[in-house]
């Protein structure tokens, strides 16, 4: 049997604590290593060449050289090595992150708000750092005898060949869009809307997984990249043309058709895919209200979640766009729908505002599908 290299590290903290804490939790498990640690962005970026890591685990707020500026080095000179940003759930940690995230970090990680409970620090970190590192590193967790892996950490390779797109057919003209992402979603959200005219005819209902004091930040920062407007949910909003909402964090984004207009409906159920928003939950309303008249995209992402969403927007004569495997940071949300045979074109992530362009001019004919396998 082959032996498969474990998953290597490298832990960017000007905190000492911090530092131990996220070594200690990374440690522990049997497929990663921490190949090294580095107090500021500076060391950081010498030491990289060197380690060689898989992942880097990169915090904020840092002497001499900060966690944004390191990664708008890295990003020029390693552009596609993961970056998990670890911040604050603090205001300003929270605009940080999304800076960072909209500058080309994969994802982020809060840090716990107690680290003088070592033990504890060490259990969250485990829980939400793990599966990230390894979806990133394109791994799967180790198997074990008695685990159950969550959702988000499971492998996505059960459906091992992608089904061949099916045919792009509007039977009526398109009324609403609906676009989930996560694991990277942010940056690919931003070019999609940056590509984006002001005169886009319809509204976009877009579900990011992201915590509360997060979504906030991530709309105004959405709206200072794309000429549509962009909002974050409240709820009760009648959708309008050329608007954008962002579900808010820990709620799902639901939408009701009331005398022919759509409202939006913030709905505290319970997580699924253990997720609140989650992209299931609004795909699921939109193909109940809009059908056919609805579009649904999945952009990048780990995890299931559009899945089970986007076979009913199919079954309600909607179609589906997603992500290809080699614009995605992770592709596992669009791999999933790509592979079950339900996107109707398969593109990279450049070529999906044009494609979107196209498809809400309101034509009726069956369009050919532009997307590959």
């Amino acid at each position: 049997m082959s032996v498969v290299a474990p998953i290597k590290v490298l832990v960017v903290d000007d905190s000492v604590v911090i530092r131990k804490l996220l070594t200690t939790a990374l440690s522990g498990a049997s497929d990663v290593e921490v190949v090294g640690t580095a107090a500021n962005g500076k060391i950081a970026l010498a030491k990289i060449p060197e380690l060689a890591p898989d992942v880097v685990t990169l915090d904020l707020e840092m002497p001499e050289m900060d966690g944004l500026e390191t990664l708008k080095v890295l990003r020029v000179k390693w552009p596609r090595l993961p970056v998990i940003m670890f911040s604050t759930r603090t205001e300003r940690g929270a605009a940080a992150t999304i800076d960072a995230l909209t500058n080309g970090a994969s994802d982020y990680v809060t840090k716990p708000s107690n680290v003088g409970s070592m033990s504890l620090g060490i259990e969250r970190i485990r829980d939400e750092l793990l599966p990230k590192v390894r979806a990133l590193a394109g791994r799967s967790a180790p198997p074990t005898i008695s685990t159950v892996l969550p959702v988000a950490a499971r492998p996505t390779t059960a459906i091992r060949r992608v089904a061949a797109p099916q045919p792009v057919t509007l039977r009526r003209p398109i009324e609403v869009i609906a676009l989930g992402a996560s694991t990277g979603g942010p940056a690919a959200v931003g070019t999609v809307l940056a590509a984006l005219p002001a005169s886009f005819p319809v509204p976009i209902l877009i579900v990011q997984h992201m915590l509360p004091t997060f979504t906030s930040h991530f709309a105004q920062r959405l709206g200072s990249l794309s000429k549509l407007r962009v909002i974050e949910a409240a709820g009760g909003e009648t959708i309008e043309p050329g608007t954008v909402y962002l579900a808010r964090g820990d709620f799902h984004l639901c939408v009701e058709r009331k005398r022919e207009r759509g409202v939006l409906v913030l709905d505290k159920g319970m997580p699924e895919n253990f997720c609140r928003p989650a992209v299931d939950v609004t795909f699921r309303s939109v193909a109940r209200e809009y059908g056919a008249a609805a579009l649904g995209v999945v952009l990048t992402g780990m995890g299931a979640d559009g899945l089970a969403g986007a076979e009913l927007l199919q079954a309600a004569g909607a179609n589906m766009i997603v992500q290809d495997e080699a614009t995605s940071t992770v592709w596992g949300m669009p791999g999933l729908i790509a592979r079950a045979g339900r996107a109707n074109e398969v593109l990279p992530l450049a070529d999906i505002a044009p494609a979107l362009l196209r498809l809400v001019g309101g034509a009726r004919m069956p369009l050919a599908a532009g997307g590959r396998p």
